[in-house]
């Protein structure tokens, strides 16, 4: 059976001995020269004797093997070693010398990075001798067929560095035998110094034949001399080169893939390292925006998903999971793990003119993964404020930013109008305006930024990456090579939306692609999610749930998500499992390894093990919101709320498989993919819900995803249960922060693009002055004058238009 690296296969040897890499002294007589050279340089006139390295061998265990054959193919894992078996770690050999392979006969193989190359043949008493190139080391060079019972030697012939012989031969079960002349060399050089005979070399186990490096008899006196000199020498030197192989090693030691290691038991009298704890898992975290619960391939889609549908099939498909119904709340509630009533943002968006932004007495995920010693970085859609340098998302706990402060850009120019004239560019990179990316389409953009920081960072280095894409909300733009994909679907604002998020599927595959190709994907954890219910007037479909995205139907609040990652457990299923937005921070907090107590006050919970193994969620509840500024409903009061809850007020809360709806939730229709050209049309009313003139829904969930059969009225037991959820959540609101419009954050006064505009002193005055006029007003005690109050009813009254804008 022939061996493409070392040739006729002989019977397996049952012993294996290695040396470590000795330094030669110095340049000279003997540096890597073979005993011509040392004849030839004996010689010369006046020279002095060459020195000759004895070759040192130690003995191991035997059944195993060891240095170059460690992981060769003719290595049977069972005789692969340790660490506790290893005379020294994987990995300390020089990079010349690394992954090099065992040689036999004359036969030469190539070294792992380094050429191999034949320098010359010579002939001289039936020896031949090769020389290997590879840069400034020559590399290795085998001699000797290995026979039963004979021996294998390799070395190294390097000008400055002679690597000492690894042999192999029969030998016993009881251990090592030494083989080669001079294998345990004090003895002989101490018998040199002394004048006694030195002892003679055992003899060979075959013949020497070609190839065979012998010890020539009859050497002169002062050539053993020199012998003597250079063992007593090189044994010195072989302790000190041993302790810095081992220290080096030990040092280098995750150099070696830990999988090439076999696992088993230590040496005799060594003790077991104990096993590295496994590196945190690198998270990538996909938020889309306005993706509608309709518009995935595996959810029986007209629009092209593939890269989605196939993560999401070969990971878990989250088909119980629910997000909030606009842009903010989704987000400040992934990074904080809180409802929004626990923020003060349960009111509508931050708009880009306002002076508010995520609390910032609060701990974010990336601050929290940060401690667990994660590199954090964010690419896309912000829109948590920006009116202080203080809110940006460099400053709340991501190492590197690139994208969008405020709600939505232009996707080739990035240009952002909050009213008419107030319009200016938003793309920023870190704290600074990035002017020169300007003109490049944005989901491009964010997935080629990606794939620069995976190419740029190390996988051994644990990873958080918040990639929020612009995509797909409006305005709908898309480049013409994916329009012409839907160029045969009439409805104009349904084929831009289509191409919008096939170009996006595409960004995901390029990402994926990235993680694989820079080795972060074998221990990366891939979560996919939508940030609210898709538009359907701007191309979105939520078919076949009731709503969409600003409502508190489940076409508003129920979201695509799934997760992919090579560590779940159980794969390529779906899970019912109830998750909400923020159960991610405890859960991801968990997976880097760190703690999410509940003094942290969290609302969140850790579903990893429902994910990951399929065990039941935590979670029982979710409280969808509360807003005391929205839009009373006419027909609410407190009496219909059996006297504890007013509703009028618009709030939603589910509770195991029931989900309670108060107030105005929003528009209620069934709307279907819009794939006609004349949509909605006449015929759309037939799926409309006629003006009701009532403030509570009830429905069971499980039975009824649709919303389709309201309960109200036959279960008011179930009703006044979950008004008084409502109630007790509605205790440890914290009051609502929706500020005015701050004329000074108009774009005009800070270069023509969005910005902070606020400082710290700014902000301290203001609140000084707040202050001292409310103490002016209770000092006074005078009542309020119309003019006053009517203010205060338009102030009220341009709040509520606002809010029915959005």
């Amino acid at each position: 059976m022939e061996d493409r690296l070392t040739g006729p296969r002989r019977s397996r040897p049952t012993e294996f001995q290695a040396a470590p890499l000795l330094p030669f002294p110095g340049p000279g007589p003997g540096g890597g020269r073979s005993q011509r050279a040392d004849r030839a340089w004996a010689s010369r006139p006046g020279a002095e004797p060459p020195l000759h390295v004895p070759p040192l061998h130690l003995g191991f265990s035997p059944g195993r093997c060891y240095n170059f054959l460690a992981f060769s193919p003719r290595c049977p894992p069972q005789a692969r070693p340790t660490r506790a078996s290893l005379p020294f770690p994987v990995g300390v050999l020089p990079a010349s010398l690394r992954g090099a392979r065992l040689f036999s006969g004359l036969r030469a193989g190539r070294e792992a990075g380094l050429g191999a190359r034949r320098v010359g043949r010579r002939r001289k008493g039936k020896q031949r001798r090769e020389k290997l190139g590879g840069g400034s080391t020559r590399g290795l060079v085998g001699r000797g067929e290995p026979e039963d019972g004979g021996e294998h030697f390799l070395e190294a012939a390097t000008p400055r560095l002679r690597l000492a012989r690894l042999s192999w031969g029969s030998g016993s079960a009881g251990g090592g035998r030494q083989l080669g002349a001079g294998l345990t060399p004090p003895e002989r050089p101490a018998a040199a110094a002394q004048g006694r005979p030195p002892v003679p070399d055992p003899a060979p186990s075959r013949p020497p034949g070609r190839g065979t490096v012998q010890r020539r008899a009859g050497r002169a006196p002062w050539a053993r001399e020199a012998d003597a000199r250079a063992g007593m020498a090189m044994h010195a030197l072989t302790g000190l080169s041993l302790v810095s192989l081992l220290s080096f090693g030990y040092l280098s030691w995750d150099w070696a893939k830990p999988s090439l290691v076999a696992d088993g038991p230590g040496e005799p009298g060594l003790e077991q390292p104990s096993a590295p704890p496994p590196q945190p898992p690198h998270i990538i975290f996909i938020l889309t925006d306005d993706q509608g619960y309709h518009d995935v391939g595996y959810h029986g889609s007209d629009i092209e998903t593939p890269t989605l549908d196939r993560l999401a099939a070969e990971g878990v498909k989250l088909e119980n999971y629910y997000i909030q119904p606009i842009c903010t709340p989704s987000r400040s509630q992934l990074l904080t793990g809180r409802y929004q009533i626990h923020t003060g943002l349960q009111h509508s968006i931050i708009r880009p003119r306002q002076p508010n932004c995520l609390p910032l007495d609060q701990v974010t995920l990336p601050q929290k993964l940060q401690e667990a010693g994660y590199s954090t970085h964010m690419v896309g859609k912000w829109h948590l404020g920006f009116y202080r340098k203080e809110c940006l998302p460099t400053r709340r706990g991501f190492d590197t930013f690139l994208g969008s402060l405020t709600g939505n850009v232009d996707y080739y120019t990035y240009d952002n109008c909050d009213g008419p004239g107030v319009c200016g560019f938003d793309l920023h990179e870190g704290e600074n305006v990035a002017w020169g990316l300007s003109g490049q389409y944005s989901t491009m953009l964010y997935a080629q930024r990606v794939s620069h920081i995976l190419a740029s960072h190390s996988p051994r280095r644990p990873l958080f990456l918040y990639v929020a894409f612009q995509a797909v909300h409006t305005p709908l733009q898309s480049p013409r090579e994916y329009l012409y994909r839907y160029r045969t679907m009439g409805n104009v604002a349904r084929r831009k939306y289509a191409a919008m998020v096939t170009c996006m599927d595409e960004a995901v595959r390029n990402i994926t692609s990235a993680l694989k190709r820079y080795g972060f994907y074998n221990n990366s954890v891939i979560i996919f999610s939508s940030d609210n219910g898709g538009q359907t007037f701007s191309g979105g479909s939520n078919w076949p749930l009731r709503g969409r995205k600003g409502t508190y139907w489940e076409g508003g609040v129920r979201g695509l998500g799934f997760v992919h990652s090579p560590l779940l457990k159980r794969k390529r299923r779906t899970s019912r499992a109830l998750v909400h937005i923020t159960d991610w921070y405890p859960t991801l907090v968990g997976l880097a390894g760190g703690t999410a107590s509940a003094a942290d006050g969290l609302d969140g919970y850790d579903v990893w093990p429902a994910i990951s193994e399929g065990r039941a969620s935590p979670r029982t509840e979710i409280l969808h919101n509360i807003d005391p500024l929205y839009n009373h409903a006419r027909h609410g009061s407190l009496e219909a709320g059996f006297g504890i809850w007013n509703t009028a007020v618009q709030a939603a809360i589910r509770v195991g498989e029931w989900k309670l709806l108060t107030g105005d939730p929003g528009y209620g229709d069934w709307i279907p993919p819009q794939t006609l050209a004349a949509f909605p049309g006449s015929w759309w009313n037939l799926e409309r819900m006629a003006s009701a003139r009532q403030a509570v829904w009830l429905f069971n969930i499980s039975a009824d995803p649709y919303e389709r059969e309201d309960l109200a009225g036959q279960r008011p037991d179930v009703v006044r249960a979950l008004l008084a959820r409502l109630v007790d959540y509605n205790r440890t609101a914290i009051p609502v922060r929706y500020p005015a419009e701050n004329p000074r954050a108009h774009p005009d006064f800070n270069g023509g693009a969005w910005g902070p505009w606020a400082s710290d002193e700014e902000e301290e005055e203001e609140e000084e002055e707040a202050g001292r006029a409310r103490s002016f007003s209770r000092g006074r005690r005078k009542k309020k004058c119309k003019i006053c109050k009517l203010r205060s009813f338009f102030r009220k009254l341009n709040t509520r238009l606002m809010s029915q804008r959005i």
